[in-house]
Parts: C-alpha cells; sequence; structure tokens
C-alpha cells in the first residue's frame, strides 16, 4: 500500500500565531514518522509566519477551489488518506476527493467543534446558559454533516467527543479522540526557573480569535483592577498574533497593563513569568496557551471554559475560577504565595504525562487508520447516512463549483 497523505489546510499553520498552527504540525510529525509521503495544500496565501514545510520534507502545494486544474494534481498525486483542516474545506473539497480519489481514506480535523463554539458565544451575548440555546443551528448542521460524510474524524477534546456521540448520536466508530500530544516526559528540571527567580503575570492569544479578544477586554475592564488594588507594583504583559489597534489602545502602562503583540520565544516567556491569566468566558477545544504554560511550569489561574477537556480526574495545575473578585482573589493568593505555586507546577507535569503522552495515541490513530483503509468499501456501505449525505453534496457543491468556474472563465 503507497502512504500518501494530502492535508487540505483552511490557512497555512502558523505555530507561533495559534495552538491550530502546532496541531497542525504535530499531525504532519504523526505521518511523517510512519513513513508517508505528505502534500499540504491551501488556497490560502502564506503569511511571514506560515511555516516552512518544504524544510520537513512536505511538498507544498497552493490551489484554487473552483478550478478544474486541481483534478489533474489529485490524479497525479494519488493520496491514500486525504485530511481536511475543519470542515469548511471538506465542503468545498470532499466531492472533488470522492470523485478523483474514490479510494482515499477522508479525514476531517475539526480542530475544535465550530458550532460550539458559536452557540456557546450567542449564548454568552445574549445571557443565557447554554442548555437553553439551540444547539441544532446551521452551523451544526453543516459541521456534523460533514463529520459524517468523513471516514474517521479527529476530535481534540474528550468534552467535544461526549457531546457528538450522546447529544448527536455519533458513532465512536467515526471518531477518535486525539489531544495534543508531546513525546517529551515532563519533570522538575533546571531550566525551569522557581517561584522566586519569576515575576510578573502575563495573558496570551490570537487577537483575531473572539475568545481571545474577550478574555483581554475581561481582564482589563473587570479582574486586572482588582489584582491591581491588592499588587500596586504588579504588571501584566498581554502577547498575541495580530494585534490590532483596537487591541493597542488597552494598553496602559501606569495602570501595569502592557499590550506586547505578537510573542517572539513563548517558551522564554513563560520560563520568566509567574502566573498565567486565561480568564476565557466562551469557546471549544483545548487551549494551547494552557496547555503551552504547563509545558514550561508556569501555573495559570483560568475559567471553567478555559480548563474544559484539559485535566481530567487530575488537580488543576493553578486555580480555576469563575467570577472577577475570585479570579482576582486566587492570582493574587497563588501569585505571592511559593507552596501553592510549586504544586501548582507538579500538577502540570502529572497531566501532561498523564492525559498528553503520544504514546497514549499516535500508535492508535495509525493502527484505526490502516483498518480503516483495508476495510473502506465495507465501512462506507455500512456508514449509509454519510453515503446519502455525499450523494446529495457532491451533486449540489459539483455544480455549483462548475458554474463559477464558468463564470471566473469571463471575467
Amino acid at each position: 500500500m503507497h502512504k500518501k497523505l494530502l492535508v487540505i489546510g483552511y490557512v497555512w499553520p502558523e505555530p507561533t500565531s495559534s495552538a491550530a498552527g502546532w496541531r497542525m504540525l504535530q499531525l504532519l510529525d504523526l505521518f511523517l514518522k510512519r513513513g508517508y509521503e505528505i502534500c499540504f495544500s491551501s488556497p490560502a496565501l502564506k503569511s511571514p509566519f506560515s511555516a516552512d514545510l518544504s524544510a520537513l520534507g512536505i511538498q507544498e502545494k497552493s490551489i484554487q477551489i473552483n478550478d478544474s486544474s486541481i483534478a489533474s494534481f489529485l490524479k497525479e498525486f494519488n493520496p491514500s488518506v486525504v485530511l481536511f483542516d475543519r470542515f469548511m474545506m471538506e465542503e468545498q473539497l470532499g466531492w472533488r476527493i470522492r470523485e478523483q480519489c474514490p479510494e482515499a481514506l477522508t479525514i476531517l480535523d475539526t480542530e475544535d467543534l465550530h458550532f460550539l463554539r458559536k452557540a456557546r458565544q450567542e449564548a454568552f451575548k445574549q445571557s443565557v446558559p447554554l442548555h437553553k440555546f439551540d444547539l441544532f443551528a446551521e452551523d451544526a448542521k453543516r459541521e456534523i454533516a460533514s463529520i459524517l460524510r468523513c471516514d474517521l474524524s479527529l476530535i481534540i477534546s474528550e468534552v467535544e467527543m461526549h457531546l457528538l456521540q450522546r447529544k448527536f448520536e455519533m458513532k465512536a466508530s467515526k471518531l477518535f479522540y486525539l489531544p495534543f500530544i508531546f513525546s517529551d516526559s515532563f519533570t522538575d528540571s533546571p531550566q525551569l526557573k522557581t517561584f522566586k527567580d519569576r515575576q510578573g503575570f502575563m495573558c496570551i492569544g490570537n487577537f483575531l480569535h473572539q475568545p481571545n479578544w474577550d478574555q483581554v477586554l475581561y481582564l482589563k475592564q473587570e479582574i486586572w483592577p482588582l489584582i491591581k488594588k491588592q499588587l500596586p507594583k504588579a504588571e501584566i504583559e498581554v502577547y498575541g498574533a495580530y494585534c490590532t489597534s483596537k487591541v493597542q489602545q488597552l494598553h496602559q502602562p501606569k495602570e501595569g497593563f502592557l499590550i506586547k503583540g505578537r510573542a517572539g520565544d513563548i517558551s522564554q516567556l513563560m520560563l520568566e513569568k509567574r502566573l498565567l491569566l486565561a480568564p476565557i468566558r466562551f469557546g471549544a477545544g483545548l487551549k494551547g496557551k494552557l496547555v503551552d504554560a504547563m509545558r514550561f511550569g508556569l501555573p495559570s489561574i483560568t475559567t471553567s471554559v478555559g480548563a474544559e477537556g484539559i485535566g481530567g480526574k487530575y488537580p488543576w495545575p493553578g486555580e480555576i475560577a469563575n467570577s472577577p473578585e475570585e479570579m482576582a482573589s486566587k492570582a493574587v493568593r497563588l501569585y505571592t504565595s511559593s507552596k501553592p505555586w510549586h504544586k501548582a507546577q507538579k500538577n502540570a507535569f502529572q497531566i501532561l504525562n498523564k492525559r498528553f503522552n503520544s504514546n497514549l495515541f499516535a500508535n492508535r490513530l495509525m493502527d484505526t487508520i490502516h483498518y480503516k483503509l483495508s476495510n473502506l468499501e465495507q465501512l462506507r456501505k455500512e456508514n449509509f447516512i454519510g453515503e446519502i449525505l455525499h450523494h446529495h453534496h457532491l451533486k449540489s457543491t459539483k455544480y455549483m463549483s462548475l458554474w463559477i468556474e464558468e463564470k471566473n472563465k469571463k471575467l
């Protein structure tokens, strides 16, 4: 069996800009280590922060969505596995894969459940609990349909696994739980600075991502003034990619609230700071900033939403708080007390080793892919609802794409 992976990316991965970027690099590394020839393709434009995939031995291919030239590329590369980066790419190109590469196994990497994130955001705006909010909205219909059409979907959070299986009656065999993964074993090491050698608070997150922008506003307006009142000399540095003028307006040195923009070496930052604040009020998936903090021995204060799906049965490496007063109080306590701070650091290493070690997932994922490839025809027959969706989606999307292509020729 030839081992070729085609990734169809929503964007070119930017590992220094978002957790989605380094999540993609982790996936690519899994396939590289199993001897796959890989081509990463995307209709998006590259940025100066896009990873150099060619340096990893990965072919890079810019594609156009509504252009028949992609058909010859698909036939030539002839992948055995196609990985869609987010459901929007499967919506647009799933029909072409089925038409040109019918024997290729299709995998959807959801990144997080977009419909869940949007539902939580709307529920937050309307000040209503999520259970009273309609999860069966248009976005859910699109994303669930994409999951059903694909042969396998990678789900980053156990919470989202349970939601799909219980509320949407998704078969477990269609899903694979794959969080962030690391091959390292995490322990105390000389490079980790101790409590007394660290100073300052930090907050981080891509500012284009709405939950991150909200957390910075929440922090600036409601939480930081309470912390500053108790720690008058304290400062917080706020980092994030795509820092707009709107974000820069929050920069207030006199209040100890410093907007720093894109982070350089995140490891160095997290090795020097004493506490990460992540007051995330809505979102989905796993929060990369919190997992990063654990890797570098940096305790964190976050919300129930922020901590979701990370710790499991293990104690949180810091504190969880859901009101400004509680978050400020716990932040001050952890910032000024070395014993609970060091305990939080040890909790982080326990979570990483017990829940995010690649040995727990890598072989099982590859075994699952091999099994599905070997039994693809039968598995697709058993996935009758997915095949129905494929049939109708192929027809509608195909002819819409062909119409757009013809229209573009006349321009």
